[in-house]
């Protein structure tokens, strides 16, 4: 795991690359790999790639980036897990290794495949490939998303890098605000991709690739499409034995996920996902170390995770360290949260505090169950949004219901305290696209004006023109409403917010967050059984799926998701400054407006 930034003045004009400015994006990564750096520069000048390294897999010298081999030189973070598999098919194919690292591996498989590579790829990764053959650098980036990559091209010069704030740092880039990345910001909590807060910066997209040669870039184009594969997965025939099915894809997934040169340790919270990857860790002979955050504040709360965790780690003989967290750690820190913060998000905080508890454990790699939700259907969203779509089907066909609704619900919404989306249920609940933006919502449309100004409002929504972004995660239709649901939670939510955060806060103590639940191996193992009509409750199989079963300790815990104490931090500063809104909601807009102004 590592950060990346690359170069490549394209057009005959443009002048060299600027080694300062490169210089100055990398350090800006060092935080991300501690281990080591370096930088290749083209004999002519107008080519470059840096690296700064976490050493994960083969962590010496001869693991070092930028790569090069032949004609081919990397700059890539990531882990791909089945590197030693892929090396023994190419060694039967001729090719020979200098060291053991799984960046020589994708070198000699582009060698050997080209871009074809992608699709034999198992793990997380994003790179930046120059050819210098064909004259081409390629941006790639994993099926799911879990690894970053951003873009600029100013029709010169195309610049890339691991994080925005990185690429920010080239003082040849004249940044500018974009109000559909911010529009984005509001609607849900985080900037959906392809936009960021820039207009100049855009991100390869999940499962893409971005070629750049002489012209300059062509457009993104994906290797792998998340709708697709559910609706292949809802055609095939229902697998015979659900329960053993997932256990064995499971089992495969955690197997690959260890796969490291270096300790690897287990975010571990109260709750079945993390509790199960723990549990087929400790049954295939790992002994990772659990780590659990508790919030003082939370002591005694149902909450508070700390209990049923160490429950859970005693059930499985691991040991265990809780990192507790005090009010006034939690305020010291949070300056330096929205300091890492690559983009503005209204979540990361919990993700920040376990990755320095990993770091402070001295290690550098930890799984998290992250991804459990979204595959396995255990968001209220997989049942609220297909009844909400389908009851506001019929009144949400009538354009003049629908504004007249939000406007008469409006004053009475804010009367009585409610969530301030009862006032969208006709004009955003007819569809799948729009219940789920609304089950997901932060603020909602028309709330824009009142936090950008009208016309960056308006120009935001057009240009992000979010009804047709949701669609896009619904292309092809999934098949069924399951399947709909699964491809906008993890195309929307788990992409564009959990992996993102989980990519920043992790990389911000050097710690590697791996995500065995995010596994696009593990998804079409599984998907024919859990993307269709009729699917058996995923989380229940997930608890039965351990040889020994996860502790009712688990499993009867009410399900809380994973909580910061943000309410009490916000009260404490007097922020809180909509008591007409139910105090959650409150509390969350108004943490979404801090994380604004720090942006």
């Amino acid at each position: 795991m590592c950060g990346l930034a690359a170069c490549f003045a394209y057009h005959p004009a443009a002048p060299p690359v600027d080694r300062a400015a490169l210089a100055r994006v990398a350090a800006a990564l060092e935080p991300r790999g501690p281990d080591g750096k370096g930088a290749w520069h083209a004999a002519d000048g107008r080519v470059a790639l840096a690296h700064t390294r976490l050493a994960v897999i083969a962590p010496g010298a001869q693991g070092a980036q930028p790569m090069a081999r032949g004609p081919c030189v990397i700059s890539y973070n990531g882990e791909i897990y089945n590197h030693q598999r892929l090396r023994r098919e190419l060694e039967a194919r001729g090719h020979s290794f200098r060291g053991a690292s799984d960046t020589e591996v994708l070198l000699a498989l582009y060698r050997e495949h080209g871009e074809g590579m992608l699709d034999r790829l198992r793990g997380m990764f994003a790179f930046a490939l120059w050819d210098a053959e064909a004259g081409e650098l390629l941006l790639a980036r994993d099926a799911y998303g879990i690894k970053p990559l951003y873009y600029s091209d100013d029709g010169w010069t195309v610049r890339a890098a691991s994080q925005v704030r990185a690429l920010a740092r080239d003082p040849a880039l004249r940044l500018t605000p974009d109000p559909a990345g911010w529009a984005g910001y509001w609607l849900l909590g985080s900037v959906p991709e392809p936009f960021t807060v820039h207009r100049q910066v855009r991100a390869v997209p999940a499962g893409g690739l971005v070629r750049v040669g002489a012209a300059g870039p062509a457009l993104p184009r994906r290797w792998f499409c998340l709708p697709a594969a559910l609706r292949r997965a809802a055609a095939t025939p229902p697998v015979a034995d659900p329960q053993r099915t997932l256990r064995t894809a499971l089992l495969d997934s955690v197997a690959a996920h260890f796969v490291s040169d270096v300790p690897v340790g287990v975010f571990l919270s109260a709750g079945r996902d993390s509790g199960a990857v723990l549990a087929l860790a400790r049954e295939q002979g790992q002994r990772p170390r659990a780590l659990t955050v508790a919030f003082e504040e939370f002591a005694g709360d149902p909450r508070d995770e700390a209990a049923v965790a160490a429950a859970c780690a005693r059930h499985y003989g691991a040991p265990h360290t809780v990192r507790r967290v005090a009010a006034a750690e939690l305020e010291a820190e949070l300056p330096a949260v929205l300091a890492a913060m690559d983009q503005p998000s209204i979540d990361g905080v919990n993700t920040w505090f376990a990755a320095r508890a990993a770091a402070e454990a001295g290690l550098k790699v930890a799984l998290s169950g992250v991804g459990g939700d979204e595959l396995l259907g255990g968001y209220p969203s997989f049942r609220q949004v297909p009844w909400l779509a389908g009851a506001m089907a019929l009144p949400a066909r009538v354009p003049l219901l629908k504004a007249a609704s939000r406007r008469a619900a409006g004053p009475l919404v804010r009367a009585a305290g409610l969530h301030p989306k009862v006032a969208g249920l006709i004009a955003l609940g007819g569809s799948y696209r729009g219940a789920w933006l609304l089950r997901r919502a932060l603020f909602l449309p028309w709330e824009l004006p009142g936090l950008m100004g009208a016309d960056a409002a308006r120009e935001g929504l057009e240009r992000l023109a979010p009804m047709a972004l949701l669609a896009s995660l619904l292309d092809p239709d999934p098949g069924c409403a399951r399947g709909r649901v699964m491809a906008l939670e993890a195309g929307g939510y788990l992409r564009n917010q959990l992996l993102r955060d989980a990519d920043w806060a992790g990389m911000a103590h050097g710690v590697e967050i791996r995500t065995p639940l995010v596994d696009r191996v593990l998804l079409e193992s599984v998907a024919p059984m859990l993307a269709r009509r009729g699917a058996p409750d995923g989380k229940a199989l997930l608890a039965r799926a351990p040889a020994r079963p996860l502790p009712e300790a688990v499993t009867r815990r009410p399900r809380t998701g994973f909580n910061v104490p943000l309410e009490g931090w916000l009260r404490r500063r007097r922020d809180n400054a909509a008591p007409a809104l139910p105090p959650h909601v409150a509390a969350v807009r108004q943490w979404a407006r801090r994380v604004a102004q720090a942006a």
